[in-house]
């Protein structure tokens, strides 16, 4: 029988699994990009589409760009190559005219928590802060300022007043990077109704269409370019090495004694463990031209490199939940994050079919603890509260939305930087409905807080091996169960 390690929090959860079941493992990380600045200056000008960049800046001109917060992928390195793709971009547009004293950096941070213009490290390289003389800006997405476009939405002035805009981001999902960095940057109505079916997929999404809307209405205005890299899967060093592409190493972590004194640990002895792992975090590939071409481009190169092959679709699923948040900074989940972890992100990196059989089980390893880190998780708990007084249906929680899009103290703690947009656990809770819709059943393995999970309507547990035999009463039998090795989150290729 094998053993499968799971992260569950802080906690190594070692899963016997059934002798036929299927282990979901990311490709191991490709050959990377040794000089990502030559990289960025080749994709200028050779992009995919359009004139090369040289053609499009107005000498003397003013510029922004636009970078969102680096939450995906999970883990995130120290050392990102989106710093340095930054640097190249901005050392491209002083050489072709554009100082930077001209050149405004817009952070488009969406619905999260905004950082202040000095918290931008995991943004900027030190280097680059020092000599930058630029202007750094953090959207808001509630200021009055904003500027209307074509199509009923309004965008960041940055965006408008520029003589050209120019996007760098990573390709990890249709919702993230390329031309959802735009949408980042609009007001919080357009920007809560970005929604997927599939992370993967164009088809479904109704985020991707509005971000194309938003860059055609800004590109009628001025040029404007992107630039997308295409990462790799991040690279554990130390102990974990090979973990979670190599069979051995999962092989190695289930039999090391040394777990057990890990998992005597308390727990924020654990986190500074974790938190001390090194983390390596490289480019594949750097693409140019329209955000959303690039995008696309730098998003199927990610598919082909980075996914796990699943030949049909499973009966169950299990999924440990690490002790971090989907958006910056990261922090202890409560429980609709780590909902919105395993449903909203792991199970939506699907591609041409779900991973798991309709009506299927989602078992999701966590102790899923109702912890909300004050001040930046306290919409979460008025959104829990929410639920509780009115239901989890999306029909349920409409007025209940109303109220927290209009809560005065709410949306200053949000404008002064102190917590994420009341909006932001509807937009999390949103993007878990397409896994629960095909769903039969969600069960939370080692939950320690069964009121919590049934007022999301999951199934508490004591442990994984009682969750994989309640999922074996539901399938009528032995079911055929997937283990998603993660962190890193992959996509998945089902059919493939």
């Amino acid at each position: 029988m094998p053993r499968v390690p799971l992260l569950s929090g802080s906690r190594l959860v070692i899963a016997d699994a059934p002798a036929d079941a299927v282990v979901l493992r990311p490709r191991p990380p490709a050959e990377a990009i040794a000089d990502i600045a030559a990289a960025v200056r080749d994709a200028f000008r050779y992009p995919l589409a359009g004139l090369p960049l040289d053609q499009l800046v107005p000498r003397g001109g003013r510029a922004t760009v636009v970078v969102e917060p680096s939450a995906l992928p999970i883990p995130s390195a120290l050392r990102d190559p989106r710093q340095r793709a930054l640097v190249a971009v901005i050392a491209e547009l002083e050489r072709c005219g554009i100082p930077d004293e001209q050149q405004t950096l817009l952070v488009a941070s969406g619905l999260e928590r905004r950082p202040r213009p000095q918290q931008l490290d995991y943004i900027v390289t030190p280097e680059l802060s020092r000599r930058f003389h630029g202007k750094a800006v953090v959207h808001d997405a509630e200021d009055p300022g904003l500027v209307a476009i074509e199509g009923g939405r309004s965008v960041n002035p940055a965006l408008i007043d520029a003589d050209i805009v120019v996007v760098v981001s990573a390709a990890e999902t249709v919702l993230h990077g390329g031309p959802a960095a735009l949408l980042g940057a609009c007001d919080a109505a357009t920007i809560r109704a970005a929604g997927a079916v599939s992370l993967l997929e164009t088809s479904s999404s109704t985020g991707w269409r509005a971000a194309v809307e938003v860059e055609r209405a800004l590109a009628a205005r001025g040029p404007l370019v992107g630039v997308s890299l295409t990462l790799c899967n991040p690279r554990i060093a130390g102990a974990l090495h090979g973990y979670p592409y190599a069979p051995d190493a999962s092989e190695l972590i289930a039999g090391d004694p040394l777990r057990h004194l890990y998992g005597v640990l308390p727990a924020a002895l654990r986190q500074r463990v974790l938190r001390h792992i090194p983390l390596e975090l490289a480019a594949l590939a750097v693409y140019a031209g329209p955000p959303s071409v690039a995008h696309a481009e730098a998003l199927l190169r990610a598919i082909e490199s980075r996914s796990a092959p699943l030949a049909t679709p499973l009966d169950a699923i299990c999924v440990g939940i690490p002790d971090t948040t989907p958006h910056l900074p990261r922090e202890r989940p409560n429980p609709v994050l780590a909902a919105s972890l395993g449903l909203g992100l792991a199970l939506r990196l699907w591609r041409d079919a779900f991973p798991v059989a309709d009506g299927g089980t989602a078992i999701l390893a966590s102790g899923f603890q109702r912890r909300f880190a004050h001040p930046t998780q306290t919409p979460y708990r008025a959104f829990l509260q929410a639920v509780t007084r009115s239901g989890r249906a999306p029909d349920e929680l409409a007025a209940e939305e109303l109220a927290a899009a209009a809560d005065e103290r709410a949306l200053r703690e949000y404008r002064s930087g102190r917590s994420c947009h009341p909006l932001l656990p509807y937009a999390d809770w949103a993007g878990c409905q397409p896994a629960l819709a095909r769903l039969g059943a969600v069960i939370v393995a080692g939950c320690r807080d069964s009121t919590a999970a049934q007022a999301l309507g999951f199934v508490p547990a004591a442990s994984v091996g009682v969750a994989l035999a309640m999922a074996g009463g539901r399938a009528g039998g032995p079911p055929r169960v997937g283990f998603l090795l993660a962190p890193p989150f992959f996509p998945i290729e089902v059919g493939g």
